[in-house]
């Protein structure tokens, strides 16, 4: 997709989610994250299209669904990788911002360089049979800091999670070790690969990957697209 301008004026609250998000440099370090996970996609893909896998399926986990959805705003993601946890509030932002008009999907890609980045999804699906994606999904990157990048397997460190959340703690079990679950995490990493996605996080917005250089220019690309 190609990059838009902003707008030259701007409501104050969609100028509050640009200043906040530019000055935050945590979120600097994942935009250089994502940039760098465009550039390892664009190689991946060359000579594939699209068509060869699918941005979204039946079964793809909606984070929010738009009541008038005029855009579709899909996430391969890792629950350990960093630049992923930076974009977190981000996402969190644009979802209060745009939820009228964007449909927010997310889709597994753990990476294998992250010891429980499987066990991580394995922990939000399983919480997702329960109806449970999205406050697993936020406990995931909240807590990411105190788990993330260890040598250590958390799998047990998630089903307190699980617990917490009030989830049925022997289905949640069933789940996590039904390869089933691991099948269908493992579809969304081969639909990603097909799409050319070799890194985390990766966006497609109408089915396009967005190709951007900066917070701002993805930003604008939601809000253009919210508009249109």
């Amino acid at each position: 997709m190609n990059s838009t301008t902003p707008p030259s004026t701007r409501s104050p609250k969609k100028s509050k989610i640009i200043v906040w998000t530019l000055l935050a440099a945590i979120v600097v370090a994942a935009i250089v994250g994502y940039v760098l996970a465009q550039g390892n996609a664009k190689t991946a893909a060359t000579g594939a299209t699209a068509t060869e896998g699918q941005v979204v399926r039946e079964n793809s986990r909606v984070l929010s669904q738009a009541p008038n959805e005029k855009a579709v705003l899909v996430e391969f993601l890792d629950f350990e990788c960093e630049s992923c946890g930076a974009f977190y509030p981000v996402i969190e932002e644009l979802r209060g911002e745009y939820a009228e008009n964007i449909t927010f999907v997310q889709r597994y890609f753990p990476l294998p360089g992250h010891l429980n980045s499987m066990n991580a999804a394995l922990a939000v699906e399983s919480a997702a049979l329960q109806g449970a994606y999205e406050p697993m999904y936020k406990k995931m990157f909240e807590t990411q800091a105190q788990w993330g990048e260890s040598a250590d397997n958390k799998s047990a460190l998630f089903r307190t999670y699980a617990e917490d959340l009030g989830l049925d703690l022997a289905a949640y079990d069933a789940s996590v070790a039904d390869p089933a679950t691991q099948d269908r995490i493992k579809l969304d990493i081969a639909d990603g690969k097909a799409l050319g996605v070799s890194g985390t996080p990766t966006f497609f917005l109408e089915g396009k990957m967005l190709t951007v250089q900066s917070l701002e220019q993805f930003v604008a690309a939601i809000e253009e697209a919210a508009a249109n």
